[in-house]
């Protein structure tokens, strides 16, 4: 079964389907391809020894089917290495989307390469870049909007 093409922004991560969405955008192979649903399915199969293929994955990631089996769940946490909580607790949920949206961000080179840069800064050093992303950010918001 062909994959449907998805966007590489950030995904809204409320719901069964999105928060799935959200590792498969975030968490990425060795060489930073994303994994497809043959590779999870088949990795979670051999984790739960149970039934799971990649049309099942496929329905989970976009909400046809949305009452998976604990084990399932557990599974596609264990592949993604995200606690099982990702999919159970609304809180820790939120918290762990947060921290992949991190990790997603990192992959572009030019944020990593800020954050590497800004590691030796001091805490005032810190401060000031800080507040110079925020001006930047303003401007260019304002030059995003259409004039009116």
């Amino acid at each position: 079964m062909a994959e449907s093409p998805r966007e590489d922004g950030p995904v809204e991560t409320s719901g069964l389907a999105a928060r799935i969405e959200a590792l498969f955008q975030t968490v990425r192979r060795p060489d930073r391809e994303q994994y497809t649903n043959e590779e999870v399915a088949r990795a979670c199969r051999e984790a739960t020894g149970e039934s799971f293929s990649t049309t099942y994955l496929w329905q989970l990631r976009t909400g046809r089917r949305d009452n998976p089996t604990k084990r399932h769940l557990e599974a596609l946490a264990g592949f993604f290495q995200v606690p099982p909580a990702y999919f159970f607790d609304e809180r820790q949920g939120a918290e762990i989307a947060k921290e992949l949206a991190l990790l997603g961000a990192l992959r572009d080179a030019g944020v990593r390469s800020l954050a590497l840069r800004a590691v030796n800064l001091s805490p005032e050093g810190l401060d000031t870049v800080s507040e110079l992303i925020d001006v930047i950010a303003r401007r260019d918001s304002a030059r995003r909007r259409p004039a009116s």
